[in-house]
């Protein structure tokens, strides 16, 4: 694995213990790249109205697209140790929105690394990109 990744997974390690997660007891934590190599990080915020929690992965591509990039390169994704997590489908929608050749990297700490196209993950996404 690429010194990139690394710095993806262990940023997204760091940050998952900043989460916001009284409810489910879950914390999740995103790193996400720009094409120029800067790193943005998220964390699940979660709210008494459940719908109104928001994920570490939206949390990551908002924190970069603040940053001024619209193209994210990978994102790497880090829940509790030993358990993989992959991105809802809210978050694989608002990901697909800007690359569809995102790089998902998942880890689980003992059970090693999954990495996927985020086009792979979500096949027919939705866009009104298309429409003529």
């Amino acid at each position: 694995m690429d010194d990139i990744k690394l710095e993806l997974i262990d940023a997204a390690r760091k940050v998952r213990d900043n989460a916001y997660a009284p409810y489910s007891g879950f914390k999740v934590g995103a790193a996400i790249v720009a094409e120029d190599g800067s790193v943005y990080v998220g964390c699940n915020v979660e709210n008494a109205s459940y719908g109104l929690t928001t994920c570490a992965e939206r949390n990551a591509i908002a924190s970069l697209v603040a940053g001024g990039y619209k193209i994210p390169v990978s994102i790497a994704i880090a829940a509790k140790d030993g358990v993989f997590c992959p991105p809802c489908g809210a978050c694989r929608q608002v990901l697909m929105e800007f690359n569809p050749e995102l790089e998902i990297i998942l880890e689980s700490q003992g059970n090693g690394f999954k990495l996927f196209k985020l086009n792979e993950i979500l096949p027919l996404s939705f866009s009104t990109k298309d429409i003529s």
